[in-house]
Parts: C-alpha cells; sequence; structure tokens
C-alpha cells in the first residue's frame, strides 16, 4: 500500500492537472463559440449562390465553362484534406486521418495516383507515416487568415486544372454538425458538378443581364471559393468543440480520480492511526 505521503503528493497532483483540463475548457468553449458563429455565417451565402447557379444551369441550353470541363487526365487525383496542428481534441484528427488514409488506399486500388494538399500538422505527420505524395503543406494556418488562403488556394486549384494536372480534385475534412458530432466527409470539388433545378423554375421566367454562360464565367469561381473556406471555418470550429468536449471529460475523470484517491487516504490513515493504538495498548499491558 502507497505511503500517506506519496497519497498525497498524487492528490495534489491530479488537482493541478484538473486545473489545466478545467481552463482548457473554458478558452475552447470561447473560441469553438467564435468558430461556430463564422462556420455558420458562412453558410447562407454558399447555398444562395448554389441555388443561383442551379436556376442559371435551368435556364441555358449548354454550359461550357473551364471549371466544368473533364479533365484528359484521368490518372491522377488531388485531395485536399484538413486537421488541426494540435491535439487533446479527443478523436477529432483521427477521425480524418483514417479517413484520408482510406480514401488514398481506395484511388490507389483503382490504379489511380493520389496527391495531396494537406492543412493541418496531425494529418501530414500520418500522411508522411503512409508515404503519401504531398505537393503542399500549410502547417500553420490560422483563423485570421483563413479567408486569405482559402483564395489562393482557390487560384492554385484553377491553375492546376488548367493545367490537366489532375482529373478531379477531392475535399476532405470534418463538417461541423453541432457541438458534439463532427462528420468526416469528401466531396469532388473539381471540375464542379451543378445540378439542374429546372423543378424549382417551372413556370417561372428568369432574365439574366448579361447571359447565363457570362454569369458563370463570374459565379463559378465566387462559388469555389466559400466551399473551400467554409472547410476551414468547420475544421476550427469542430477542432475547438473536440476539445471542449475531451477536457470536460478528463476533468471529470479528474474530480473522480480525486474522490478515490481521497478515500484511499482516509483509509490508510484510518488503519495507521489503529496500528499505533493497538502498540500503545499492547505496551501498556505489557507494563
Amino acid at each position: 500500500m502507497a505511503s500517506l505521503r506519496d497519497i498525497r503528493r498524487r492528490i495534489g497532483s491530479v488537482k493541478n492537472t484538473r486545473k489545466i483540463t478545467r481552463a482548457m475548457k473554458l478558452v475552447a468553449g470561447a473560441k469553438m463559440r467564435k468558430a461556430e458563429q463564422a462556420a455558420k455565417a458562412a453558410q447562407p451565402y454558399q447555398h444562395a449562390l448554389k441555388s443561383m447557379l442551379s436556376r442559371v444551369v435551368a435556364t441555358e441550353d449548354s454550359i461550357e465553362h473551364e471549371l466544368l470541363n473533364t479533365p484528359k487526365n484521368s490518372k491522377d487525383i488531388v485531395i485536399v484534406v484538413h486537421s488541426s496542428n494540435r491535439g487533446l481534441c479527443g478523436s477529432f484528427n483521427a477521425q480524418i486521418n483514417k479517413h484520408a488514409v482510406a480514401l488514398k488506399k481506395q484511388y490507389e486500388a483503382e490504379g489511380k495516383n493520389v496527391k495531396f494538399i494537406v492543412f493541418g500538422k496531425k494529418v501530414a505527420a500520418v500522411l508522411k507515416g503512409h508515404n503519401a505524395e504531398m505537393i503542399h503543406q500549410n502547417l500553420e494556418c490560422k483563423p485570421e487568415d483563413f479567408v486569405e488562403t482559402s483564395h489562393d488556394l482557390a487560384e492554385k486549384l484553377i491553375g492546376m486544372l488548367n493545367n490537366n494536372e489532375f482529373s478531379k480534385v477531392i475535399l476532405c475534412y470534418n463538417k461541423f454538425v453541432n457541438t458534439i458530432t463532427q462528420e468526416a466527409q469528401d466531396i469532388q470539388i473539381l471540375p464542379m458538378q451543378l445540378e439542374d433545378s429546372s423543378e424549382d423554375v417551372e413556370g417561372v421566367e428568369y432574365l439574366y443581364e448579361p447571359n447565363g454562360q457570362a454569369l458563370l464565367g463570374d459565379l463559378l469561381p465566387r462559388s469555389l471559393r466559400p466551399q473551400l473556406l467554409q472547410a476551414f471555418l468547420d475544421t476550427e470550429a469542430g477542432e475547438q468543440a473536440a476539445r471542449m468536449q475531451a477536457m470536460d471529460n478528463a476533468t471529470n475523470n479528474a474530480s473522480d480520480m480525486i474522490d478515490r484517491l481521497s478515500l484511499e487516504y482516509n483509509r490508510a490513515r484510518q488503519a495507521a492511526i489503529t496500528t499505533e493504538l493497538t502498540e500503545i495498548i499492547s505496551g501498556a499491558e505489557a507494563l
């Protein structure tokens, strides 16, 4: 059995750990609320833009644009994957790492050459361990840089498409559903796939100035950037939510451990007192 001094030291150590996890939970909660607001605020713009594109497609007989054309390159796949730079956020990174590795194996089994554009240290380390080809890494992207970074990424991908450097681009990230749930998902973002919402415009005539073709030339790049930005925002919100939950669980576990150690300490102290009393009584009787 551990000595009373050892148990006291361990209780003090766990209490210090609980202070840290509790502080980290509060910090993550504050960051999560800010990130969640940003992620939700970006969604209406993206949905409205998608709806407008669908209406334009429904009213045009033929649509031609570089972002819609199927590349001649049928061999290369580019996967843009997001993770966090730090740990202590539960299964958040493990979930997206597993998903990215599964995509890599899936496409390689089809004879494709898979390349990665990586944002986040955690997924970069895992992909490096799987000998993945990473054509670009950004391991220090901060929330205040998300807009600029997503715009630069959109320009880079459009340039690669024009140079016939891939057959398609897959965006892979943890979608922020709510504070409890973040779902790993992958969507094709290039070449773009537009939905014809002709059932929504039946009986309604839309007039565009300039024509639909000219509108698409301006709107399609604008619709790519919000998609990329949404992945950054969802990843940030999901990371902070997962960290808040992980630190809350750690704080609760520390409290439970303190309770168990306190009970063990009291039992050991009681046993020590009982032993001393027994020795005193035995000595008195011997006299």
